[in-house]
């Protein structure tokens, strides 16, 4: 049997739109020769929907999609599975569920629901999904075809050592005599992710002794981005199918007679600047826009944000703004323009040393007898926010932040200044990570100016300002935050683990703490670590902590 893998890059509630794509990719299966074709959990309606399962007529729309869809693709000789939310059995408490649907000649052949619903990280499935009760296996021209959603196939005891859930369906699934296991996933991306997920399915595949397929979703949903990479291994686990990362693509295949292939070394480098891409278009384009606006200072950060903007989003539809302060180096604008004739893009220069001087002039009154602190620098920030965004009014481009992990997480950021903005491109990339992928940008020639990488980093606010007037060196304050931040351990954990001291450590931690209600305010950011600044991390704003 031959069985397209499916990899399409679905919009939340574009139902015509995902429609399209499925029935398209439905056809070229066909002609292909597949006989099943396989596409993402919840592919119909996008994921995640969100509060949209609080919808009735979401729930209903996501019903009535099901039935066109088995109505345009019933000529088809290849039968269909795909994920969408329908709505829950009554008395369930809940509103919907998750559901893969088995769909040939136009009939229903299969409705299965999700049973592990996942509620760590970005996940809040419970909140929304009904578990489903049981499940079974199906046959299609006589072929056993077990059928699991995403989570489903994430709790073998044999290979996690903390198992979240009481219960694996795949045992229930297995029990039923399958030939083949199928996985719908919406797997989001993040470091070192894809191997992981490979490893877990092979030792699923070599526990069960049956092929495993899996179908993951790809693009970009707000702060989530999902790198496809869908694959297909055999009873012993070895990799004989694989789809792309960070683009669509369709695969096909007889996962009884395939042989293996070799896998292909992953940089998680490159990895990273690709997810950010996709990301970054895939945020601009799905809320509408085409354009985007990044305010270039002559530092690594700008310099990162609008090379993955040009990539994204094509060169004619970035611009690039200079605001030099009174504090500004005439090196900054030089190497701004530099990186912009590299990239080809639009670069405009708007001084704000006047209008500082104005804004100094109106507070002159109130100010009086104070000392000249870090307000001054706010203000200059200020102003370039104010400026970028009436910028992206006029032209209705978005702006794009420049602040990276380091930043946001101590508070060196400026609310309402350097955070104004759409989206957080490099919001999950700690500083020293900025850096790594910007050489990788360059392994082939200059995109980013050497200047660019080699001076030390300012925010040039104040004269021969540097951040490390504030904080630690970037190559002792990023393995602190990565540790408290990403992996939760204590102070006095992270300064024993790498000889720091406890005072030092303490010291950062009370900065990420207090700088809670920024983060809040913050743009979304691009997740691309197991821990981002976001919906995946909670944590109450007025709180006291003894570190």
């Amino acid at each position: 049997m031959k069985i397209a893998l499916a990899q399409i890059n679905p919009t939340v509630g574009d139902f015509t739109g995902n429609l399209e794509k499925i029935v398209a990719a439905s056809r070229r299966a066909a002609e292909a020769g597949a006989r099943l074709t396989v596409f993402s959990e919840l592919a119909i309606c996008g994921y995640p929907p969100a509060d949209f399962l609080e919808k009735p007529s979401f729930l209903v729309r996501c019903r009535s999609a099901v039935d066109e869809l088995a109505a345009m693709t019933s000529s088809l000789t290849t039968a269909i599975v795909v994920g969408v939310a329908l709505p829950a059995p009554s008395g369930s408490g809940k509103p919907a569920v998750n559901a893969a649907v088995l769909l040939d000649g136009g009939r229903l052949l299969l409705e299965q629901h999700k049973r592990l619903l996942p509620f760590y990280d970005v996940f809040d499935e419970q909140r929304y999904f009904a578990p489903a009760r049981s499940q079974r296996v199906v046959e299609l021209d006589g072929v056993r075809l077990a059928i699991s959603i995403c989570e489903d196939a994430w709790n073998d005891k044999n290979f996690w050592p903390r198992r979240l859930y009481k219960v694996d369906p795949m045992e229930e699934l297995m029990q039923q005599n399958p030939a083949l296991h199928i996985n719908l996933s919406s797997s989001p991306f993040w470091h070192s992710k894809r191997a992981v997920r490979r490893e877990m399915l092979a030792a699923i595949a070599r526990r069960d002794g049956v092929p495993v397929i899996m179908v993951n979703q790809v693009g970009g949903n707000d702060s989530l981005i999902f790198d496809g990479s869908s694959l297909a291994l055999n009873g012993l686990g070895e990799l004989i199918a694989q789809a792309a990362s960070f683009r669509e693509g369709l695969v096909v295949l007889d996962p009884f007679k395939a042989q293996p292939i070799p896998l292909t070394e992953e940089d998680e480098t490159e990895a990273a600047y690709r997810a950010l891409v996709l990301g970054t278009r895939d945020y601009v384009r799905k809320c509408g826009f085409s354009k985007a606006l990044v305010a270039l200072s002559g530092g690594i950060d700008s310099a990162l944000v609008v090379a993955v903007a040009k990539d994204a989003l094509g060169a004619e539809n970035v611009i690039a703004v200079g605001m030099p302060s009174p504090y500004s180096s005439s090196g900054s604008i030089d190497d701004s323009r530099k990186l912009a004739a590299n990239l080809g893009i639009r670069f405009e220069v708007i001084g704000i040393s006047g209008l500082f001087g104005e804004f100094s002039k109106a507070l002159e009154p109130m100010f009086a007898g104070a000392k000249v602190d870090t307000t001054e620098e706010n203000v200059q920030s200020r102003i370039r926010g104010t400026l970028m965004m009436a910028l992206s009014n006029k032209f209705g481009a978005l702006v794009l932040t420049t602040g990276n992990k380091s930043e946001m997480a101590v508070g060196y950021c400026t609310l309402y200044g350097d955070m104004v903005g759409a989206l957080a491109v490099i919001g999950d990339l700690v500083k020293t990570r900025v850096y790594a992928v910007c050489h990788w940008l360059n392994r082939e020639g200059e995109v980013i100016p050497a200047a660019i990488l080699s001076k030390p980093p300012s925010a040039e606010l104040r004269p021969d300002q540097k951040d490390t007037d504030l904080l630690p060196p970037y190559e002792v304050l990023d393995p602190i935050l990565e540790a408290y931040v990403e992996r939760y351990e204590t102070p006095e954990a992270i300064a024993q683990a790498n000889g720091f001291s406890l005072a030092l450590v303490q010291q950062v931690v009370h900065l990420v703490e207090r700088s809670e209600y920024k983060r809040q305010q913050a743009a979304p950011v691009l997740k691309v670590t197991p821990k981002s600044f976001g919906m995946g991390r909670r944590f109450p704003i007025a709180v006291k902590v003894e570190v």
